[in-house]
């Protein structure tokens, strides 16, 4: 099982092909997830420091294009735990004072 390693927060084993936005959520990180984990809020974004995801899905660059978000972030319900990562959430509940937002589906 892969290790999600979330900076300041320490280290939890997951399912691997998880999606990371539920791997977060399910594991205490309370990260937004505005629009329910479709890609278009931004708001479960992270920060990737270690470890290696698929490249940039269509929908990833198309919200980071229409948002001017670097494209060093990838969006966390649209990338699932395939190995070893270590993740820095950009907004979560406590950080911004917002509700998560719906559940996104698995």
């Amino acid at each position: 099982m892969p290790n999600v390693t979330v900076v300041g927060r320490g280290t939890f084993e997951v399912e691997k092909g998880e999606k990371l936005v539920l791997a977060l959520e399910n594991n205490g990180v309370n990260i937004l997830h505005r629009c329910g984990g479709k890609g278009r809020c931004t708001t479960c974004r992270v920060e990737v420091s270690a470890g290696e995801f698929c490249d940039l899905t269509n929908i990833e660059k198309n919200a980071f294009s229409e948002k001017g978000i670097d494209d060093n972030l990838r969006l966390s319900c649209q990338i699932r735990v395939n190995g070893d990562v270590t993740v820095q959430p950009i907004m979560t509940v406590e950080s911004s004072g917002m509700d998560a937002g719906p559940r996104p589906a698995e």
